[in-house]
């Protein structure tokens, strides 16, 4: 799919620095002086979902962390680490759970086939296939039943982001935080908001 030569990074950054300096030469002045993100973004690993070509955003605008299929595990310290330092260090206020459509690791927890290492990973989607089992079952052509289990498991890292001691204490200490539940298609290029699409209420917060 792509056969671009690795060394190849290494002149494209060359041609976005020029690119750059040209427009603004105190670009990167400006960039070293610190960071301000406007959100924090949980997304998936997968090479195809990249958040800031996706979404347009500059240097600067997203803190993000990814990891397979966009899971939020209690027991992984370097989400709650950087969700940690995204609200109470960087003063950020809005949180997004990024999924997309034809998402591999949703599917080999839906496959439920032995995978090694990664199948302790997939038990946190394969808990959401329990918890919604019966609404999964009413689903009949399977590539929609897996696009519904990528929009679950994004609403249930929402759930899952509730329920930690970053998000309580903010809450407590009177942040007002916003979640949100998006998920990437391939198939038209568009990011859905789940919230607005199955006009959820109360809103995600």
């Amino acid at each position: 799919m792509c056969s671009t030569d690795i060394n190849q990074y290494l002149e494209n950054n060359k041609n976005w620095v020029n690119s750059v300096l040209s427009n603004d030469k105190e670009y990167f002045d400006d960039l070293k002086e610190g960071q301000h993100p406007k959100a924090l973004l949980l997304g998936c690993s997968d090479s195809r979902v990249s958040p800031s070509m996706v979404l347009g955003s500059e240097l600067g605008e997203l803190f993000i962390h990814r990891n397979i299929a966009n899971v939020v595990s209690h027991t992984d310290l370097n989400f709650l680490s950087v969700m940690q330092f995204a609200v109470e260090n960087l003063g950020v206020k809005d949180i997004i759970v990024y999924g997309h459509y034809g998402c591999g690791g949703v599917k080999a927890a839906y496959e439920n086939n032995a995978n090694g290492l990664i199948d302790n990973w997939l038990a946190n989607i394969k808990d959401v296939i329990r918890h919604h089992k019966a609404e999964l079952n009413s689903v009949v052509d399977e590539n929609e039943r897996l696009n519904r289990l990528v929009e679950l498991n994004v609403l249930e890292q929402i759930e899952n982001i509730k329920q930690t001691s970053i998000y309580r204490q903010a809450i407590e200490s009177g942040i007002k935080l916003k979640l949100y539940a998006w998920v990437f298609d391939f198939n038209t290029g568009l990011v859905i908001d789940l919230k607005k699409k199955y006009k959820i209420t109360p809103s995600i917060t």
